[in-house]
């Protein structure tokens, strides 16, 4: 009897439900390789920045890395909050053709969703950033390319900006001068990218994320002044295995940062040709920055007499920064010229800096701004839609105009840059100060700026006198 009226109260229910239910309409799922490459892709581009972190540090004094490292990791606790708050809404929410609108404010109405959070905007066709990865996913993996950038602006005023005016610039900056960047270059019905507007190629960052923190850091070079010690009593790196450190971790998760910008692991095709642009974009990657690193060994090998250490993660990372508007759009051949022709402009670059007698302390300028600005225009000579039936064919393949629409779209980067950085800076030096004291500045930025050191007092150089 017990049994009989269990299955009884158990049955019931379940056939009403049988009869009573019709199928419910197929909701849109993301696909699990894909939301699974682009978290792993976000993870590698966050790693950059504490390899960002070393590679920097282990060019400055002991006595200034830990604030060198610290330029690099506060953006991730900085840009980590502001991007949710605002920084994502500015960049990639539909709004104006030159920057965002505030409706995904603190991620509101951004979540889960894979498809259709874009509609009512123009184009009308582009209904999403990512079709088979939710889209707060796609914020995520877009917010450690925020987190970097003004990171790479570090560089240039090691050993001398005070951290409280830096804290102050990078939060200013990542709202004033990246995001508009991004959204024009990235985003729907942005002025200057393929989502409805002039058609500029940037695959991974080379206007957004390299010529405008390059750009900014040759102004706030410049604004802030020299070191006290430059350009005579200059320093070598205090540890070079740092630097081979942080290249080797900036290339690992330049692979994220590269091909992770497919936004997807599937196959497609252009024409009768079968593609896959994250594949492109890793091998194009991984091609650019050897060759560039070889280039680099082969002029110092030749033009100083020795290759060094210093010169092939020099020049590995002036390869990736120059293959990065381009890795998704060309062959591997064409990756091996980018990196070739970007580590042979840019070491020249960095020469012709010290003759200016600019103290761009790590050479920002000349490996991300100069780099980027070759990257971009290789980009509208080497693109094939061969490689990527979502790109255009450059000038090799008969599309000449590509040229200038990416001329144009340089032009605007460093304008918006260098100006929005000299005005941003101009504000912080009028209200908190950009510099530290010179007293704090010759006895070492560590023990000033954040009361420890690098290391033990017996084992740097800070001066006791």
């Amino acid at each position: 009897m017990i049994a009989a009226i269990t299955l009884l109260f158990l049955g019931v229910p379940l056939m009403g439900n049988a009869f009573a239910q019709t199928p419910a309409p197929a909701v849109p799922t993301a696909d699990t390789g894909d939301t699974a490459f682009m978290l792993i892709s976000a993870a590698l581009v966050l790693l950059m920045t504490p390899g960002l972190a070393f590679f920097y540090g282990g060019f400055v004094r002991s006595r200034n890395v830990l604030n060198t490292l610290m330029m690099s990791f506060v953006l991730m606790a900085i840009v980590g909050v502001t991007w949710i708050l605002w920084g994502y809404s500015l960049s990639f929410a539909p709004g104006l053709p030159f920057i965002g609108g505030l409706q995904w404010f603190g991620l509101n109405n951004v979540g889960l969703e894979i498809s259709d959070y874009l509609k009512g905007s123009n184009p009308a066709e582009v209904v999403s950033y990512a079709g088979t990865i939710p889209h707060q996913a796609f914020m995520i993996y877009q917010a450690m390319f925020a987190i970097i950038t003004p990171a790479l602006i570090s560089g240039a005023i090691a050993e001398r900006m005070s951290f409280r005016a830096y804290s102050l610039f990078v939060l200013l900056w990542s709202t004033f001068v990246y995001a508009p960047l991004a959204h024009m270059v990235w985003a729907k019905g942005g002025f200057l990218g393929l989502y409805g507007g002039l058609g500029a190629l940037d695959f991974a960052g080379g206007t957004v994320v390299h010529i405008s923190s390059g750009v900014s850091a040759l102004v706030a070079a410049i604004v802030l002044g020299p070191r006290k010690t430059h350009p005579d009593r200059l320093s070598p790196p205090h540890n070079v295995p740092f630097i081979l450190l942080g290249a080797g971790l900036l290339w690992f998760g330049w692979f994220g940062f590269n091909a992770g910008s497919a936004l997807s692991v599937a196959s497609g095709t252009s024409g009768n040709l079968v593609t896959n642009v994250a594949t492109t974009a890793f091998v194009a990657t991984n091609t650019a920055a050897a060759a560039a690193a070889l280039m680099w060994l082969i002029l110092e090998a030749v033009l100083r007499g020795k290759p060094t250490a210093v010169g092939a993660a020099t020049g590995a990372v002036a390869g990736l920064v120059g293959i990065t508007p381009a890795a998704g759009f060309v062959t591997p051949l064409s990756a091996i010229l980018i990196g070739f022709i970007t580590a042979f402009v840019c070491f020249y670059a960095i020469s012709f800096k010290h003759k200016l007698e600019i103290d761009d302390a790590l050479d920002t300028f000349p490996v991300h701004g100069i780099g980027g600005t070759v990257g971009a225009i290789l980009t509208a000579i080497f693109a094939t839609t061969q490689v990527n039936g979502a790109g255009k064919d450059g000038v090799l393949r008969g599309n000449l105009g590509e040229l200038g629409v990416e001329l144009a779209a340089i032009a605007v980067a460093y304008v918006i840059a260098g100006v929005g950085t000299w005005i941003i800076l101009k504000i912080i030096d009028a209200t908190v100060g950009l510099r530290v004291k010179e007293e704090a500045e010759l006895q070492g930025m560590d023990i000033n700026e954040h009361g420890e050191e690098g290391y033990n007092s017996e084992f740097g150089d800070r001066p006791t006198h």
